[in-house]
């Protein structure tokens, strides 16, 4: 399968895309960008419609990013009952360096019995890719969808 960097979801994120009841790795790697994190509930407070303007508002370049990060505030201030939170730190290097495979990946591989992708096919993914395999390689809730990753990027067989 190939990638479309233009698409808004992955296929592992299949179950919840029309919905937007989570937070789509899209956004995510929206809020890493600017800092902030976004709890799933604060999420389902903000309207659909809000959600969608999200998912599609630029955030590549650092004045959309400060855009992005003031709309958020602005929104979170707004419709949640929870109050901003900053991210602690960043995991941009993890995902943004290519010149080694991430040792969470290596390690959540062999949780899973799965071969990790080789460098050469790490360096070969998009940046959004490798966003993704390292936050799912990270969480404890969501790393049932790391093996999907996996197949969907073509870093795995299908029957494996």
């Amino acid at each position: 399968m190939s990638f479309d960097p233009t698409d808004d979801f992955f296929a592992f994120e299949q179950d919840f895309a029309g919905t937007l009841r989570c937070i789509p790795m899209k956004v995510r790697l929206k809020l890493d960008l600017c800092g902030i994190k976004l709890s799933l509930r604060q999420w389902s407070q903000l309207l659909p419609t809000i959600r969608r303007q999200l998912l599609h508002s630029p955030c590549e370049t650092v004045d959309e990013q400060a855009a992005y990060r003031e709309t958020l505030v602005k929104l979170i201030a707004k419709y949640c009952d929870e109050p901003l939170r900053t991210l602690a730190g960043s995991d941009d290097h993890l995902w943004r360096d290519v010149s080694v495979v991430p040792t969470c990946i290596l390690v959540q591989a062999e949780r899973d019995k799965v071969s990790p992708p080789d460098l050469a096919r790490w360096q070969r993914l998009h940046a959004l890719q490798r966003f993704a395999l390292v936050k799912l390689a990270r969480s404890q809730h969501e790393n049932e969808n790391f093996v999907p990753a996996l197949r969907e990027f073509g870093l795995i067989q299908t029957g494996s």
